[in-house]
């Protein structure tokens, strides 16, 4: 037995019904994930351009305290990037700059955790519903060579295919049909979701330039103290 023949007879064997419980189980996957994503999402969810007119208004007063609470108060990836800025606040602009860029990075992970699979099943998840119809082409082609000859001539002739190969490219198009419905929702999902993670991080930085500005007009106070003792040791 040649490696063709072995592979056709394993394929055949199998049959295209195991493909469809993988693409079940991918589909209850990424439901799960859709699921997941969509409740964190909602649960980050916060007025940020008020959020940005209340924080300014703090600043403006020199009330870093209640711009801290503000902050705090709020739910959102936007707060908790501006918080860790606000920390390096004493140290100037460009130490608060860094902070909220580590901050950025770490909120971005949260935000894409589990979009990857999302990604993957959308773009991979009709290959695997072709899988199955190549199967099942497969089976209907031996079905077809099982036939006994006189058989499929009569069959021929009457314009009728048989039972068997019939099934098989049912099988194969119901494989097809399946892969396409669980990648199209996973894709649709994957969209959203990016374009929420690139708002959300749009608006980071909006409001993490509050803040930024702030420390820019009122100067670094190191800086500040540290001329002095520099012009001495000169």
């Amino acid at each position: 037995m040649n490696l063709v023949e072995w592979l056709q007879r394993l394929m055949t064997n199998f049959g295209a019904e195991w493909v469809l419980w993988l693409l079940l189980g991918l589909s209850v996957l990424s439901v799960a994930v859709m699921l997941e994503r969509a409740w964190f999402y909602h649960s980050l969810r916060d007025d940020t351009e008020k959020l940005g007119r209340d924080l300014r208004e703090r600043l403006r007063k020199a009330d870093l305290e209640g711009a801290r609470r503000l902050l705090d108060a709020s739910p959102s990836a936007e707060a908790a990037v501006v918080i860790s800025g606000l920390d390096e606040a004493d140290r100037g602009a460009q130490s608060a700059e860094e902070a909220m860029a580590g901050a950025k990075a770490l909120q971005r992970l949260k935000l894409e955790r589990r979009l990857a699979y999302l990604g993957t099943l959308g773009n991979n998840a009709p290959f695997v519903g072709l899988f199955g119809t190549v199967i099942g082409v497969v089976q209907a082609f031996e079905a077809l060579g099982r036939q006994d000859a006189a058989m499929a001539a009569t069959e021929a002739a009457r314009g009728m295919a048989p039972q068997e190969v019939m099934a098989a490219i049912a099988e194969a198009l119901v494989a097809t049909a399946v892969g396409l419905f669980v990648a199209i929702p996973a894709v649709a999902a994957y969209n959203v979701f990016q374009r929420r993670l690139r708002s959300t991080l749009a608006r980071t930085d909006a409001l993490g330039s509050v803040l930024l500005a702030h420390l820019v007009a009122t100067g670094n106070p190191r800086t500040v103290s540290s001329s002095p003792a520099g012009s001495e040791a000169e």
